[in-house]
């Protein structure tokens, strides 16, 4: 077993491997860009080594800087993660001449399997079923839209080395082929210096089932079963799951069957994944092998009891697979969700910053199930916009798929994030939708089931009186405790209760807390009347305490748990994937407040600002132009990411403020109307 292993990579999965090496008793070695100095990674690992400026292609993308490391620190192998050189075969070619061991596949299944168009030429003869489509490479916008009519639409346009959602493209027409070739191809380059592309048809409405593969260097491979990532936005996933609600046990064997020949045929020797799309009818198709550790694997290992990073050391170390296919069976049932640092309510375009406030749930046990986070970031962190958005994954498992999703939910809701905006409200959303809840999902679920965006959910009933009942009592004891002075109660009527009227959505709801009169902080019994809501008694009660901004209480007898912070007026709440802004009053302040006027946002729609800080690729409009709304105004992009600006209005562009290639920061004046 090897003494000391290098991570080239950062976040949280250069943590998540650091985790099991310290489990193994292994030294530990971590490499980091400025923009990561002082990161969780760094502070874990036994050593740390600067490589260089924020950007990849300057640091985590330099085989000569992380080699020179490994031999400075005398690390006798290296994980790569996943992503950036994770399946670049130079990567292991080099390792091999410098005489330092990879924790990974061996080059041929890399090459063979990590290029799409090659890979699905190879699973085509080897008898795997592959989608139809046209491999060879494509070399122009015109060639782009005649392959596609051909194939007939819809279809879908790929980087050949892409990954990640990245370089990936859904065209219905000429029009969106030719504009999505080019998109696909710019996004390629600039992610993967790899610019080829290929397209394939689109199955309308199917499912993302891949099968985890586990192969070591004695010809010995096994599949842990499958995961379902079918929830998805722009091709990247968002919710995952094992096992599939969809597969039965016959499709759940033909696959695992495929993609263990597969993994064999090219002498599979670590942990990898084949990637199929399932239609209604639970036919499967090769999509793609992923020959690394996938982000979701922490479900296949909630579900198997197996740690796959380990199991990915041991065979790099020469170990033999002590897994058996028969002996292998599934346990419960595991949901992760994708905790990102974009703005559903914008979009979803890249949220970056720094974490000012930044609180996890706990890991463990957590209502009928348990509760893992795998995280990269603490409290003071910066998400950069050099690297991908992720803040965390967190994993739910409980005995059965109902119990998983409640349970991941409760841990949702205990996640508090302040200085950039999470996609946590959206994933809650996502999470308590009935289809999900189903099982009745597809890879087009999420543009489905919020063709508008997303712009929160309505509260039910209950959540209304939980927000309500939250901040009557957060104001409650605030306002108790501000009239301390000197550590003492200053003198006051010995009155047993609060009346307010909360402001929220429009509603005004009168309030009235019952509170013993020394009671400034949590764990104190409490009733409370909402008269226009059933006006009837509620039993209330919490263990919070001034401090936290997670609040969690039992109402009538439900538990709960609202995220809060204190804002300038009022406080703001969310739960699940409803948020609002809440102000507590006393009934005369609450008239008063009535009066004010509504701000006049008419100036504000004239201009257009960037949603967030990055690099302005083209600008498609120019002054004087008389535009429609939805017409394409910028490319601004970000995190390797291209995202259209358009017009949300008709109108003269009077001015245009930036020009291609320069950088902008968030709310930037973009472009100004008449």
């Amino acid at each position: 077993m090897f003494e000391k292993i290098l991570i080239a990579n950062r976040g949280e999965i250069a943590v998540r491997v650091i985790k099991t090496c310290q489990r193994l008793g292994i030294q530990t070695v971590a490499v980091y860009s400025e923009a990561d100095a002082g990161s969780k990674a760094v502070d874990m690992a036994d050593e740390a080594v600067f490589i260089g400026p924020p950007a990849p292609g300057e640091s985590y993308l330099q085989i000569e800087k992380i080699i020179a490391v490994a031999k400075q620190t005398g690390a006798e192998a290296i994980h790569p993660g996943f992503g950036f050189l994770s399946e670049n075969p130079k990567f292991p070619i080099a390792l091999k001449e410098a005489g330092i061991e990879w924790i990974g596949p061996n080059v041929h299944a890399i090459e063979a399997m990590g290029d799409k168009i090659t890979s699905k030429k190879f699973a085509a003869e080897a008898d795997v079923s592959t989608v139809p489509g046209h491999m060879g490479l494509i070399e122009d916008a015109d060639e782009a839209v005649k392959i596609s009519s051909e194939i007939g639409y819809p279809v879908m346009i790929k980087a050949s080395a892409g990954g990640g959602g990245k370089g990936m493209r859904i065209a219905y027409s000429d029009a969106e082929a030719r504009d999505g070739f080019q998109s696909a191809r710019n996004e390629a380059r600039s992610s993967f210096g790899d610019e080829r592309i290929f397209i394939e048809k689109f199955v309308e409405r199917p499912r993302h089932i891949e099968i985890q593969v586990l192969g070591d260097r004695h010809g010995n491979v096994v599949h842990l079963n499958e995961r379902e990532c079918s929830v998805q936005r722009r091709n990247q996933k968002v919710l995952e799951e094992a096992p599939s609600p969809f597969l039965d046990k016959a499709t759940r064997e033909a696959m695992g069957a495929q993609a263990v020949a597969l993994a064999k045929a090219v002498d599979y020797d670590s942990a990898g994944t084949v990637e199929f799309i399932v239609d209604k009818d639970k036919n499967f198709y090769f999509l793609e092998m992923n020959t690394r550790l996938q982000v979701e694997h922490p479900v296949t290992e909630l579900t198997h009891g197996i740690d796959l990073v380990e199991q990915m050391i041991r065979v790099a170390a020469g170990e033999k697979l002590e897994l058996r296919q028969k002996d292998i069976k599934i346990n419960g049932w595991a949901v992760e969700a994708r905790l990102y640092a974009e703005d559903p309510y914008r979009g979803f375009l890249p949220s970056i910053g720094r974490l000012k406030r930044y609180a996890e749930p706990a890991e463990g046990p957590l209502g009928e199930g348990t509760l893992r986070i795998d995280s990269g970031v603490r409290e003071g962190d910066e998400i950069s916009l050099f690297y991908d958005p992720m803040i965390a994954k967190v994993v739910a498992h409980g005995k059965t798929r109902e119990a998983a999703i409640d349970t991941l939910l409760e841990g949702l809701d205990r996640y508090h994030v302040e200085g950039l905006q999470p996609n946590t409200p959206f994933l809650a959303a996502c999470l308590e939708e009935d289809d999900f809840r189903s099982g009745d999902i597809h890879t087009g679920y999420i543009a489905e089931k919020f063709p508008e965006g997303f712009s929160g959910t309505e509260p039910t009933e209950q959540q209304t009186r939980i927000i309500a009942s939250t901040a009557a009592f957060i104001h409650t004891v605030f306002t108790r405790r501000a009239a301390r002075t000197g550590g003492r109660m200053t003198p006051a009527p010995r009155v047993h209760s609060e009346e307010w009227d909360v402001l929220m959505d429009g509603q005004r709801i009168a309030i009235e807390m019952e509170l013993p009169d020394d009671a400034i902080g949590g764990g104190t019994p409490a009733k409370v009347w909402m008269p226009e809501l059933d006006g009837k008694a509620v039993e209330f009660e919490s263990p919070w305490h001034p401090g936290e901004h997670v609040f969690e209480g039992v109402l009538d007898g439900e538990h709960f748990a609202v995220e809060f912070k204190n804002l300038t007026e009022g406080y703001r709440l969310r739960h699940r994937g409803y948020t609002t802004t809440a102000i507590v009053a006393t009934h005369r302040s609450a008239d008063l407040h009535a009066l004010l006027p509504e701000k006049d946002t008419s100036a504000s729609a004239k201009q257009v600002t960037s949603p967030m800080p990055g690099l302005v690729v083209t600008v498609e409009a120019s002054e004087g132009q008389d535009v429609k709304a939805g017409e394409p105004l910028l490319v601004v992009e970000a995190m390797k990411m291209e995202n259209v600006i358009r017009a949300e209005m008709d109108g003269v562009i009077k001015s245009i403020s930036v020009e291609a290639g320069q950088s902008v920061s968030a709310d930037e004046l973009l472009i100004e109307f008449e």
